[in-house]
């Protein structure tokens, strides 16, 4: 009950971010210099066909005009029809959601059981070369550029030493498995197409990894941090006075503990990769939502842009939501504090 009522009471929370975030894009994205219907119609069109051309995207009414109408369809499901390609926005960005989806989860799953393991490893070893390492490898992480680490291990793993692709889900000559949830990985373990999914996982070692390595230097830091508090507790020394292997206080108590702080961490970098895939998607050529959005900025597609925000505000609020609960659920203080 604890949690369905602080559940409820998101509720109007949630319904006032998604109200701002929907202003904050619509005027980002009628700030910006351009005019989406000149690019349709080209420099060398009358100015007869570009007022009409303006008429039909609606581009000539006055601003809170353009936005009610924008928020009327949105509460529909109806996210517009892009410029660049003339399709719906909601059924494009239904296509790409997948394959960002896949390399976001990857991603995730990477950084934390890197992020867990060096963490742990450099609280038990704390100001050891080992712990120094862990703090090396962290700095590096978070203060190398996205796009300068995408390069790199391009140009080492796929151009000089050339172990994994550089671009892409699959080969060209691998079809694609049959659609159930648009993930390769899952749709071939599904079909029993195990080349699929080797295919799947070799295109996406370099994306996820780099994707990856900027966020579990924070799950590192997070979770060496809140073991080294925890191993200083009463209750871990009694546990090693009674003789309890070092390896079973550690894992077994020590870091159950420890974790509960990581897991709001987690959600948050959860809903950052997950809009944070633009740069990876855009140097890996992978076919996600990421590069749809890029491919739309470059072309001034204005309701493709907005659509893109949208989902990605709506699914980071929705995970941080859902890791606010499984917080409450994990820790008995908090359930019983409501």
């Amino acid at each position: 009950m604890v949690v369905l009522r602080y559940f409820l009471n998101r509720i109007p929370r949630l319904l006032i971010v998604f109200f701002g975030v929907s202003i904050i894009t619509f005027a980002i994205s009628h700030v910006i210099p351009g005019d989406p219907a000149r690019m349709l119609v080209g420099q060398r069109a009358s100015q007869e066909t570009l007022d009409k051309m303006r008429g039909e995207l609606g581009l000539d009414k006055p601003l809170h005009v353009q936005y009610i109408k924008y928020v009327g369809d949105l509460l529909q499901g109806d996210m517009g029809k892009s410029i660049r390609t003339q399709q719906p926005i909601a059924s494009e960005l239904k296509r790409y959601f997948p394959a960002t989806l896949e390399l976001t989860l990857v991603s995730m799953l990477i950084t934390l059981i890197a992020g867990v393991l060096l963490g742990v490893w450099a609280a038990v070893k704390r100001d050891r070369w080992v712990d120094h390492i862990s703090r090396i490898v962290s700095l590096v992480g978070v203060s190398n550029p996205l796009f300068w680490s995408g390069l790199v291990v391009m140009v080492v793993f796929y151009k000089w030493l050339q172990l994994f692709p550089a671009s892409g889900r699959l080969n060209p000559f691998i079809s694609p498995p049959t659609f159930y949830t648009g993930m390769y990985l899952v749709d071939g373990f599904l079909d029993g197409n195990m080349a699929v999914v080797g295919n799947a996982v070799q295109h996406l070692v370099l994306p996820a990894g780099c994707l990856a390595y900027v966020q579990l230097a924070v799950i590192a830091r997070q979770v060496r941090s809140s073991m080294i508090e925890v191993l200083s507790q009463d209750y871990i020394r009694t546990a090693k006075s009674f003789g309890l292997s070092t390896r079973k206080i550690i894992y077994h108590y020590a870091l159950k503990n420890a974790l509960l702080p990581t897991v709001t961490v987690a959600g948050l970098i959860f809903g950052e990769l997950l809009g944070g895939a633009i740069i990876t998607e855009a140097i890996f050529g992978w076919p996600g939502m990421g590069k749809y959005v890029v491919d739309s900025v470059t072309f001034l597609d204005f309701p493709a842009i907005m659509g893109f925000t949208m989902v990605v505000s709506f699914g980071y609020v929705i995970i941080n939501l859902l890791i606010d609960l499984l917080y409450r659920v994990l820790d008995p203080q908090i359930r019983e504090g409501g």
